[in-house]
This record gives structure tokens, sequence and C-alpha cells, in this order.
């Protein structure tokens, strides 16, 4: 299964739902997608099934960045957290 992004805004906020797999090889395309925004952006996690670690340190910057992040399943968010702390 590969990624799916489907881009939904009120003119306010740009929700991005993801889908499937989020790898590391679908890191530049979700940045550029990201980057062309000038809205508030959140990021719709609910139906991603598979990140690998680079994908996690990425979500951290994300978050970092203003980037909220919807429905993150808790074994995703616990490896956020973890990653977050780790020095």
């Amino acid at each position: 299964m590969t990624l799916r992004i489907e881009q939904v805004s009120d003119g306010h906020v740009v929700i991005l739902r993801l889908s499937g797999r989020l790898q590391s090889e679908h890191l530049e395309e979700l940045k550029a997608h990201i980057e062309g925004i000038t809205q508030k952006v959140i990021l719709g996690l609910d139906q991603v099934k598979l990140v690998d670690r680079e994908v996690v340190c990425f979500l951290v910057a994300c978050e970092l960045d203003g980037v909220q992040l919807n429905q993150c399943s808790p074994y995703i968010r616990d490896w956020i957290n973890r990653e977050r702390t780790s020095p």
C-alpha cells in the first residue's frame, strides 16, 4: 500500500488526510504539500498504518513548527514522544 494525501481546506485551516504507509520515501512529497500552504496545517493521521524512524523525526519537527497532528495512533504518538525526549 502506498501513501495517499487528500487535501481539504475551509479557508482558515488546511487538513492533509494521510492514509497508508508513511515512509521516508514519501517525505519530499509531503514536505512539498506543507510548504505550499499558507494557512494552519493539520495532518490527519488516523489512516496511517506504518511509519519509519525518519518519518517520526519529521513529525516531531512538524509539531515544533506548529503543524497539528490529529488522530495519531497510540504507537506513533508514543514513538514521537520518545524521539522528542531522546538526546
